[in-house]
């Protein structure tokens, strides 16, 4: 039987198990922000340096992302939402998906080093240690607040990719960080209102297991009110401007709407719409850090027509 099973295995596993193993979707935020940080910055990057750049980034995230189903194969065996994962579904072997974390760890950083600086390599290797080591297995399965800490990870991309154009970390990098890492909570726990059963099953101690829907509604709303101020100072930067402020303004007042109607909602209410707006909140958490980001793209393609070097 165990032979069957490996050979099945081997016969199944491809090129997009491995692909999925490096979480295509959080890789694709992953770039779109630090590919934001690098763009944004007020230097020039030659193509060939940014696109590199970006590369090893993304190929960094593709890291933590095997590093973390590694270690959390046995939870995402038990969660509906995590259990169809190549290592947990036996497509990819745990030791396999280990083996290539390790390798395109160490590949990132050190090529990332060598195309832009030792800041951009040193900020990529922290973002990887602090993801798959710190949130994956400290965080995690220690405390509620792990969204809240561990949100950190998620949050360097834009920084990395600011240090890699200019090899300084700066105010504007700081609040790109601070707007990703404000953001975080409210995003995930509006996801772990609809999905606690899946938390509670696999033993992951979220917000909505440890101290219940309630608690969690109302950090909800507290922390989508500490990141409107965040946003919207971004915006007072030098990468900001009024596109970015009337987005910003928009966005945030909707997001906060969307914190309320979730704060004021009881589980009766939800259950009978199937958590409809909580669903909806997530959906337009995405939106919302895109859009912030997007906009300040449109800032830096403005400013470049003024100067004339468009």
């Amino acid at each position: 039987m165990t032979d069957t099973s490996v050979l099945d295995q081997d016969k199944e596993a491809g090129f997009g198990d491995y692909v999925a193993l490096m979480k295509p979707r959080v890789m694709s935020l992953v770039v779109f922000t630090a590919l934001v940080g690098l763009l944004v910055a007020p230097v020039d990057v030659h193509p060939l340096v940014g696109f590199a750049s970006i590369l090893f980034i993304a190929i960094g995230a593709g890291a933590s992302g095997a590093l973390n189903m590694w270690f959390d194969a046995d939870i995402d065996r038990i969660m509906n939402r995590t259990k169809g994962r190549p290592v947990p579904s036996g497509k990819v072997a745990a030791e396999e998906a280990l083996a290539l974390g390790v390798a395109l760890s160490g590949m990132a950083v050190v090529m990332l080093g060598l195309t832009a600086n030792l800041l951009a390599a040193g900020l990529l290797a922290f973002t990887i240690f602090f993801y798959a080591v710190v949130y994956t297995m400290w965080l995690k399965r220690w405390t509620p607040q792990n969204i809240v800490i561990g949100g950190a990870a998620g949050a360097f991309p834009p920084m990395i990719g600011w240090a890699a154009a200019t090899g300084s970390i700066t105010v504007e990098s700081a609040l790109m960080f601070a707007v990703i890492f404000m953001w975080t909570p409210p995003h995930f726990w509006a996801l772990a209102l609809f999905m606690k059963e899946d938390y509670s099953n696999a033993g992951v101690p979220m917000l909505t297991v440890t101290h219940g829907r309630r608690v969690t509604r109302n950090h909800i709303l507290a922390y989508t009110l500490l990141l409107a101020p965040v946003a919207l100072g971004l915006g007072m930067t030098s990468i900001g401007g009024p596109v970015y402020m009337v987005a910003s303004l928009m966005m945030n007042l909707w997001f906060l709407k969307g914190a309320m109607d979730i704060q004021g909602r009881n589980e009766v209410q939800a259950v009978a719409d199937g958590y409809k707006t909580e669903k909806a909140f997530f959906r337009f958490s995405l939106i919302y850090l895109f859009l912030h980001f997007g906009m300040l793209l449109v800032e830096a393609t403005l400013r470049g027509f003024d100067m004339g070097g468009w």
